[in-house]
């Protein structure tokens, strides 16, 4: 049975084990008074937890945020309709829930050497003709921009699924891709004027002690081809961080 194809979807590389990644940091984030609105993609609730002993008796706060995605049903229901295909006719033990970790944690360790510059640590975890593109464009950032290109496991907020693809090539080749987004927190200065859309937020460290953060957007693409004897790795095809690699 011939599967169908959908147009302008993405791909990825499964050298990432994708266990589950756990947060050990929770933040309550404070939106000050002039801020930008959020996306409307996006919802953000702030919850405070109640406060826990530490092993010398200290009294910390344990805080987290809470994000809520709003998701499009159109784009919700066929997503299922293709991790479904995907079960059946490619790997059944593909769990979207897994995968989502898994992307996580890569989409964390990437970004980190993108910030730090270090595209030969790139190899085999993005396509080869994306690694020369974002070098180009990395090494024309300014420092603040390149840190804020940096996502730590902890500050991911939220992730969510976009569209999902396959298809085939001429030569009979099968692909898998599904796009996937990331909205983290970061303590780099940037100027207001050039990251229309993000969300800034108060973040409480400590008792009495506040840090701006800002709230940004990465998309990343990953692709798997499903072709026999092709080794079982996901790559990174697409990359984009909001206003940062423009």
């Amino acid at each position: 049975m011939a599967l169908p194809m959908i147009r302008g979807c993405y791909r990825l590389p499964s050298t990432f084990s994708l266990s589950r990644l756990l947060l050990k940091e929770r933040f309550v984030l404070k939106r000050p008074g002039n801020t930008r609105p959020a996306p409307s993609s996006l919802a953000a609730a702030t919850t405070a937890v109640r406060p826990y002993s530490s092993d010398q008796g200290e009294q910390k706060k344990h805080q987290k945020v809470v994000v809520v995605g709003i998701p499009n049903p159109f784009i919700w229901f066929r997503t299922r309709i293709y991790y479904f295909l995907i079960r059946t006719y490619f790997d059944r033990e593909f769990s979207i829930e897994e995968f989502t970790e898994g992307a996580k944690q890569a989409f964390s360790h990437v970004s980190r050497l993108l910030s730090r510059c270090q595209f030969e640590a790139l190899e085999g975890l993005v396509a080869k003709d994306l690694i020369g593109k974002l070098e180009e464009k990395c090494n024309l950032l300014p420092s603040n921009y390149k840190k804020a290109l940096s996502a730590e496991p902890d500050e991911i907020m939220y992730t969510t699924p976009g569209d999902v693809g396959i298809f085939y090539d001429d030569n009979g080749r099968k692909f898998v891709s599904i796009l996937m987004r990331f909205w983290y927190l970061t303590s780099a200065h940037l100027p207001d004027d050039s990251m229309e859309g993000t969300r800034i937020f108060q973040v409480g460290v400590r008792e009495g002690e506040a840090e701006t953060k800002r709230l940004l957007t990465a998309i990343y693409e990953f692709q798997r081809e499903f072709t026999k004897g092709v080794p079982p790795d996901w790559i990174i095809t697409r990359i984009e961080h909001s206003k940062l690699l423009d």
